[in-house]
């Protein structure tokens, strides 16, 4: 039988015309599928993509642009709102769900607001305007220990059209939430220097209003009272950022009151930075007299004198997960409300044994389970 291509349509001898719509109705999918496996833009499943091939194949039918964008009015494109992208854990996150949504048929749009409340906000809506499938956010609002309700209403206003996935959490809304199991990244850290021996442990950077951090904090401190260590609040910095000037200034500012310590834990790998800094202009070694140890793992881990111990988030684990959730939520399928990404440990050589410890923490917690009994 003759045929002619026309239009993104095809056009038989017979007058009949064939569209996307007859595909989809004799496939028995919707439309939008029909352009997914045409595009190749997204995940179906292999029994109802061979049935699509099989009528596409059957009919020649060979769908132009214009007729694709009618058929399917999904723009592939994910929304990606970052607090700010010269932070390199940021980059990496938006590297790895780059990434993500490329092997998923989506497009990642970067916007960043720099800390700027107003920009956060106006940036949310311009994704909207634009038309993305859906919006990933991390940094910013989202991270708040406490949700600013005028976000909060901004958010749900956002999601009566475009899903949005965070990072952090904000109450009051049906955000999903892709996030590090911060609890459990403090616990990492804590039992690697314990089982070095360090019980003087400070905990340097970082503002308690943020909901990792906090909960950071809260674990930190049943650590230490699991093990019978005395909380002592000098070693921590309660109202810290997240730079390296910082940290820096506080270093020095603990260095300069006395306070003793043997092992210090950085809030992220730029706070890490100034305090190593720090510490080395005042004569200390490391790991040798004081051991530090942080989070995120990102390249400046590795550039540092000497190399960073850090707790590393697995990225590219954790931009699929963002990116399956984004697009899952944009394709009208099921996903969880919570996911989780679980943090590891990258031992290096910036912590080492505690020169000053009496008993070991393995032999500690020997004869604390002795006691116990």
């Amino acid at each position: 039988m003759k045929s002619v291509s026309k239009g993104g349509v095809l056009l038989q001898n017979n007058d009949k015309t064939i569209t996307i719509y007859d595909i989809a109705k004799e496939a028995g999918v919707s439309a939008s599928t029909v352009s997914r496996v045409l595009t190749n833009s997204a995940n179906v499943r292999s029994e109802k993509k061979e049935k699509i091939m099989a009528l596409i194949e059957k009919y020649n039918f060979k769908p132009n642009v214009m007729a694709r964008g009618l058929a399917d009015t999904k723009t592939h494109t994910i929304g990606i709102l970052s607090a700010d992208i010269r932070n390199p854990y940021y980059a990496a996150m938006f590297v790895a769900c780059e990434k993500a949504a490329r092997e998923a048929g989506y497009t990642a749009v970067l916007c960043n607001f720099l800390g700027d409340e107003d920009a956060e906000k106006k940036l949310l809506v311009s994704l909207q305007e634009q038309k993305v499938d859906a919006i990933i956010q991390f940094g910013g609002r989202v991270d708040d220990l406490v949700s600013k309700e005028e976000y909060v209403e901004l958010v749900n206003q956002i999601m009566a059209k475009t899903p949005v996935v965070i990072t952090g959490k904000l109450d009051g809304t049906r955000c999903h939430t892709v996030r590090i199991d911060s609890m459990q990244a403090m616990e990492l850290l804590m039992d690697h220097l314990l089982e070095l021996g360090h019980r003087r442990i400070a905990l340097i950077g970082g503002d308690l209003d943020v909901l990792a951090t906090f909960e950071k904090f809260q674990r930190y401190k049943q650590i230490l009272n699991e093990n019978h260590i005395d909380f002592d609040p000098r070693l921590v910095t309660d109202h810290g950022s997240y730079d390296f000037e910082t940290a820096y200034r506080q270093t020095a500012q603990m260095l300069d009151d006395g306070v003793k310590m043997t092992a210090i834990i950085a809030i992220n790998d730029f706070s890490a930075m100034g305090i190593m800094k720090c510490l080395t202009e005042r004569g200390y070694h490391i790991p040798e007299d004081v051991s530090v140890v942080s989070y995120d793992n990102t390249y400046m881990a590795e550039m540092g004198i000497p190399p960073l111990t850090s707790v590393d988030y697995n990225y590219e684990e954790y931009g699929r997960k963002l990116i399956d959730t984004a697009t899952a939520l944009a394709e009208g399928r099921k996903v969880g409300r919570l996911r989780m990404v679980t943090p590891t440990l990258v031992v290096r050589q910036s912590s080492g044994a505690c020169h000053e410890r009496s008993v070991s923490y393995t032999h500690l917690r020997a004869h604390e389970t002795e006691a116990d009994l």
